[in-house]
């Protein structure tokens, strides 16, 4: 660590320890062979993550979260990969305002997107709630897949498919032999990022919901609202542990770094 700027420093270790201690707080409870949620937890026990793996709208709600979740990821990746390519590649005009444009849902809130969503599809329109929930997530993961895929198309050499292009290969083989290759870490880092951020959503969610179509994070805080024991401790723990996997295969396999280094360039 750099002890040239103490200053910096300390505030790089409180806000480590700011978002770290409460997460162990509750992993620690999760454990607990007690009836309540309290810390230092009462004893060992492994009661509660079995209690969470049967509880029926924990597992419902399990599944809608990730039929969304992925769903909402390849939509996003089919409109955002395009994109991307008449973005950073094609002549596109307005290129970016363009790009701004794909970016917005950065920064527009997700309540404000959630409400207009909610006024003008469902009420208005009386559409479903399923199918508006996947359009605003797919909405909100927009940004990842161009922003990702982007930086890994930047830091490719674009004379790899000039190249192609000149030895005789048509715009379809080059991009499939060439730049999608050049993609394919890019894409499967969006992708996971995209999977999380639309799995772990709540402003949005919250608004879209209804009684049958119900995301998991959504069925927790409802839980929590009336129950005080141990088992929402356990499930934050379960999606805690398959996060940090999912993360820990990501880097593993494509590399975090790699990706991300290039979008800032």
């Amino acid at each position: 660590m750099n002890t040239r700027r103490p200053i910096a420093t300390a505030l790089a270790v409180a806000g480590y320890i700011v978002m770290i201690v409460p997460i162990l707080f509750v992993v620690a409870t999760a454990f607990t062979g007690g009836s309540t949620l309290r810390f230092p937890p009462e004893g060992f026990s492994l009661q509660w993550f079995g209690e969470a793996l049967s509880y029926a709208p924990f597992v419902r709600s399990l599944l809608t979260s990730t039929e969304i979740a992925i769903l909402a990821t390849v939509l996003a990746l089919l409109v955002g990969v395009p994109a991307t390519l008449a973005i950073y590649r094609g002549k596109l005009p307005g290129r970016g305002i363009v790009e701004g444009l794909f970016l917005s849902p950065l920064i527009v809130p997700e309540l404000v997107v959630g409400l207009a969503l909610f006024q003008q599809l469902i009420v208005t329109f009386r559409i479903d709630n399923f199918p508006v929930l996947l359009l605003g997530h797919t909405a909100l993961l927009l940004p990842y897949a161009v922003r990702v895929t982007g930086a890994a198309l930047v830091g490719a050499d674009a004379g790899l498919e000039e190249a192609a292009r000149g030895l005789g290969a048509s715009p379809w083989r080059a991009f499939w032999t060439v730049t999608l290759p050049v993609l394919r870490p890019g894409i499967f880092s969006a992708a996971l990022l995209s999977f999380i951020t639309s799995f772990n959503n709540v402003p949005l969610s919250l608004l879209l919901q209804s009684r049958t179509t119900q995301t998991l994070p959504i069925t927790m805080l409802d839980y929590v609202q009336q129950s005080y024991d141990p088992m929402i401790a356990a499930t934050s723990t379960l999606i805690l542990a398959a996060t940090v996997v999912i993360a820990i295969i990501a880097e593993r396999t494509v590399g975090f770094a790699k990706i991300f280094g290039g979008i800032n360039r």
